[in-house]
């Protein structure tokens, strides 16, 4: 085991003259007014991950979070409530513990009476916390029954779930939050065979809180072992680029490191790298800036459980919108589309796009043109994704998902997020975990 010494000088090494504190901040500002224009977007459902981040900031506008905050408990709150409704007949409808956490930590980061909000479920009024409580007990349940003791969503959620229960003032059940610690103990947090650095930094800060709450019902040195082996994951889990884990999930690394009491200075390499990949536009996802948003603050998620919302700031002003400019037209590129069933059959396509077009945009377009390939779509809140191909799914109830590959490289964004710029093979395989 690595002594916490060490891992604090790990964590304080420094990239010299590249980090500049006025450039800094001026990055940190532009990132903020990006994920506060995104909440304009009034097609999509609100993102709670992004309030939670715009709460988090130290720069506000304190009318366009109101209005957000008004469409979280209206909007989503509907969503979440249609769900529940389809729930006795369609389980697969039932919100998962990440959307309802996520509802949970929005809420208490705008100081909202969370006693407040309750659905209606088989007529009886339940409390958001106390759904969120209920649905991690059955997952806690998958668990025990799982060949692989495994939730029937994923530890990320399940962790993401022991923290937002933490954050709300509820005390988590001792068998709950057990589960998390021995999955951490038995290096559960996988997906497939790798190793998931953000699953160990959720998990971070759901332990973390829980200790802090001084209400957890595991003796304080299970968690401490529990905290240091994540602590010792993460770190591990750096590339020679800075980042932790990849790019993604860098920013709840560094969010759980701080949590964790690690020193994580302003030019330290893991900020950096997040700052290097911000300045190239990496993170024009929404919820890719809200995960990276607290970590260039230096807080974290589990500081939303003593949060007070008193004399805040109020001086973050948008910049008017930059006009349209009329795209010119652009070459053609090709690309080969193989999809990989179950079962193993495969079967090959070919298409040319225009350069810059998204994935999903590459597929819209085979899918015009040649009638032998099909696919369908979900929404997420990372944006859309493949569930169903060839008439064939992948269903996560299934533990099974559409693996996407360019040139033999998994691909980190989405099928709206990745663009295709050079003649390419992606290949879609249905792929267990």
């Amino acid at each position: 085991m690595v002594p916490l010494l060490i891992l604090s000088v790990l964590a304080a090494v420094v990239c010299g003259q590249t980090c500049n504190s006025r450039e800094n901040s001026e990055l940190l500002l532009s990132l903020n007014k990006a994920l506060l224009r995104s909440v304009e977007n009034q097609e999509q459902l609100p993102n709670p991950s992004v309030h939670l981040a715009l709460r988090l900031s130290d720069l506000h506008n304190q009318a366009q979070e109101s209005l957000h905050l008004q469409r979280l408990t209206s909007q989503l709150h509907a969503h979440i409530q249609s769900s529940l409704s389809q729930a006795p007949s369609s389980p697969q409808t039932h919100p998962s513990p990440g959307l309802l956490a996520l509802y949970v930590l929005a809420l208490k980061s705008s100081c909202y009476d969370l006693s407040t909000v309750t659905f209606t479920v088989k007529g009886h009024t339940v409390t958001l916390l106390n759904l969120l409580k209920s649905t991690m007990q059955r997952e806690k349940e998958e668990i025990t029954v799982s060949q692989h003791s495994r939730p029937s969503t994923n530890y990320y959620q399940y962790s993401l779930g022991v923290l937002a229960l933490c954050v709300g003032g509820v005390r988590v059940e001792h068998h709950v939050l057990h589960k998390l610690v021995k999955a951490v103990e038995q290096d559960h947090l996988k997906h497939g065979e790798a190793e998931c650095a953000d699953s160990y930094a959720m998990a971070g800060m759901a332990l973390q809180c829980v200790k802090d709450s001084g209400a957890h019902v595991l003796r304080a040195h299970e968690l401490s072992i529990a905290l240091t082996k994540i602590q010792n994951k993460l770190l591990a889990a750096r590339r020679p680029d800075g980042h932790i884990g990849n790019e993604y999930s860098t920013g709840l690394a560094v969010q759980a490191l701080v949590a964790m009491g690690q020193q994580v200075p302003e030019c330290s390499v893991y900020l950096e790298a997040l700052r290097r990949d911000a300045r190239s536009n990496l993170y024009h996802n929404p919820m890719a800036l809200s995960q990276l948003l607290p970590a260039l603050h230096l807080r974290s998620y589990v500081s939303t459980r003593t949060k007070q919302c008193l004399a805040e700031d109020d001086s973050l002003v948008l910049d008017p919108p930059e006009p349209v400019i009329e795209a010119t037209v652009r070459p053609k590129v090709s690309v080969s589309v193989t999809v990989q069933r179950s079962d193993g059959a495969q079967r090959s396509y070919s298409v040319d796009v225009p350069q810059g077009s998204s994935l999903l945009q590459t597929l819209e377009l085979l899918a015009t043109e040649n009638d032998s390939f099909t696919f369908e779509k979900e929404s997420s809140l990372w944006g859309p994704f493949l569930s169903v191909v060839n008439g064939e799914q992948a269903r996560q109830s299934d533990r099974r998902y559409w693996h996407l590959s360019a040139e033999g490289a998994s691909l980190t964004q989405g099928i709206s997020d990745y663009k295709i710029e050079t003649p390419q093979k992606i290949v879609i395989k249905n792929t267990s975990y």
